[in-house]
């Protein structure tokens, strides 16, 4: 038996390049909305572990999905033969997506392969090797997905040969109003981004590790009317922000998007191994085994992924994630009045941001040294949360959607402290230096 702690076991095993660590936090178990790390002391979960945590640990649901699948495989996986868990998680996915025609589901593992699936087969089914994406959007990292992104914690990786990256239009900082990108975006047409050229864009109806920004109101619907002249495809990314959580089933719904192909990601398979790209069948159906994971639409996480998609509707959890969302976000903005780092509060539902500043004046970001010990202190206090955004300045909250209004009021006092003992110097440079890594 190693007398080594987890975390120090972690770092002499785990590689680097597969690691975001934003504080101490080494778990050894999970029930409900909490994580319990080594040592038994249980912290409130306000990251849903980056969003896959749906439902929070150990739902009832999931275990027996899981636990009834496990005990009689129906085979190992999708590639093979068909397996009922898979097929019904794709017949419910259809059911609840709006979408014309027929239509297909493919299955992965995460949003990061099911958007490298959308890039392949898209640019074979159309013939255009063109796509459009935005400048502080992150669709994912593998290379397919990764080429079409455009966040600043992936300039190590350039994008794709032709890929237009444009300005998403910031409400709280407006660089480029919507009419400037609506603009630019017809200039590009005209002269070096012949739409012809183009087979999708690709749109994150809230924009997650950009800065939890939403888009100004008709921006999205007007920028897939330009597209739709042109027949250039709309996918929607609904990996971090879909499936219940905005308060809407689908994040796009907010904008009134019809889009060809939707992806998904992270919670659909409450914490397993999943995802999801539905599309149209001329697309999807391009050419037999064109996009192949072994293990894809394995009977297990597509299992839970049927939970999951059930406990949404037994729940109420899309009525509850507006309602839950509505308390946390108006709690997290009355803590404006007391704290002048907080420049913003903004989001849809349970995916929200807390966007921090030096001087709300100027709106000039704080450093990332200054949210990475907001969250350490809030570990330390009993609270796991993250940030994001293109400065690093933003607090992220993507709880389960199991959240209770008690445990809002707990995280609020969390980050409340966390915030005041930060403003009083009780977290040095030191302290953050091995959590910089976003």
């Amino acid at each position: 038996m190693s007398n080594l702690s987890l975390r120090e076991r972690d770092a002499a095993t785990i590689a680097q390049i597969g690691k975001l660590r934003f504080s101490p936090l080494s778990v050894i178990g999970g029930q409900g909305n909490r994580l319990i790390e080594e040592g038994g002391r249980s912290l409130l979960d306000l990251s849903g572990s980056a969003g896959p945590a749906v439902l929070g640990y150990g739902h009832p649901a999931v275990v027996e999905a899981v636990e009834t699948s496990i005990r009689n495989m129906a085979g190992a996986s999708l590639l093979l033969y068909p397996n009922e868990p898979a097929v019904s998680l794709a017949e419910r996915l259809l059911a609840i997506t709006p979408g014309e025609g027929e239509r297909r589901v493919w299955f992965g593992h995460s949003g990061s392969d099911a958007n490298d699936c959308a890039v392949r087969v898209l640019q074979a089914a159309t013939g255009r090797s063109r796509f459009i994406s935005f400048i502080g959007s992150y669709h994912g990292n593998l290379s397919g997905s990764m080429g079409i992104s455009g966040h600043t914690a992936m300039t190590h990786t350039l994008p794709r040969p032709g890929v237009l990256l444009l300005p998403y239009p910031d409400p709280y900082r407006p660089n480029f109003s919507a009419e400037d990108v609506l603009a630019l975006l017809d200039y590009q047409f005209e002269t070096t981004c012949p739409p012809h050229q183009v087979a999708a864009v690709f749109i994150e109806p809230l924009m997650s590790d950009g800065g939890l920004i939403v888009p100004p109101p008709g921006f999205l619907k007007a920028l897939q009317e330009r597209c739709r002249r042109h027949g250039i495809k709309i996918v929607v990314d609904e990996v971090k922000v879909g499936l219940a959580r905005s308060g809407l089933m689908h994040c796009f719904q907010h904008e009134g998007l019809t889009p060809d192909l939707v992806v998904f990601g992270k919670g659909i398979g409450g914490g397993l191994p999943l995802s999801a790209v539905i599309g149209p069948k001329e697309i999807m159906d391009h050419a037999p085994a064109f996009v192949l994971q072994t293990t894809a639409g394995n009977p297990v996480a597509t299992s839970a992924g049927n939970a999951v998609l059930k406990t949404i509707e037994t729940e109420g959890l899309v009525e509850r994630s507006a309602r839950i969302g509505t308390l946390f976000s108006d709690a997290l903005r009355a803590l404006g009045a007391k704290h002048e780092i907080i420049g913003d509060v903004r989001g849809r539902g349970l995916a929200i941001g807390v966007d921090l500043v030096k001087d709300r004046t100027t709106r000039e970001p704080v450093a990332a040294t200054t949210t990475a010990k907001i969250i350490y202190r809030g570990y330390e206090l009993g609270a796991a949360f993250t940030y994001v955004g293109l400065k690093a300045n933003v607090l992220e909250f993507i709880p389960p959607l199991t959240l209770t209004q008690d445990e809002v009021a707990e995280g609020v006092a969390i980050v409340d402290q966390a915030i005041a003992d930060v403003n009083a110097g009780k977290v040095s440079d030191a302290d953050v230096a091995s959590f910089m890594m976003w």
